[in-house]
């Protein structure tokens, strides 16, 4: 997913959290930027971005943000392992630590 893609979603995101069409978001944009962004809204924001992307922040993500740009970054890194998807492979090992029998094999899209 691109960063205009990425932009443009939450623009919309913004617009419907804060019912106001005028706003339009920044890698800078932070809570100041914004009335009513309080912390209260900031749930309702952070509960509609994760729906609108389908993923899920982890707390350490959300009280790390400092403005929408990190937001944005977050989205675009999550886009891009869904994209590629990482693989976890168990297997049996010998004595030499070779792999000789394929137990498992997961796509993992997030964490």
């Amino acid at each position: 997913m691109d960063t205009k893609t990425i932009y443009t979603r939450l623009n919309k995101v913004f617009r419907d959290v804060f019912d106001d069409d005028s706003i339009t978001v920044n890698p800078k944009t932070t809570a100041d930027d914004i009335d009513d962004w309080d912390s209260l809204e900031h749930i309702t924001l952070i509960n509609a971005v994760e729906r609108e992307f389908k993923m899920k922040f982890k707390m350490g993500e959300i009280s790390s943000m400092k403005n929408v740009g990190e937001m944005a970054q977050i989205i675009a890194a999550r886009a891009k392992r869904e994209q590629f998807g990482v693989w976890r492979v168990e297997c049996g090992v010998d004595d030499d630590r070779h792999c000789f029998s394929l137990r498992r094999a997961s796509l993992i899209l997030s964490e």
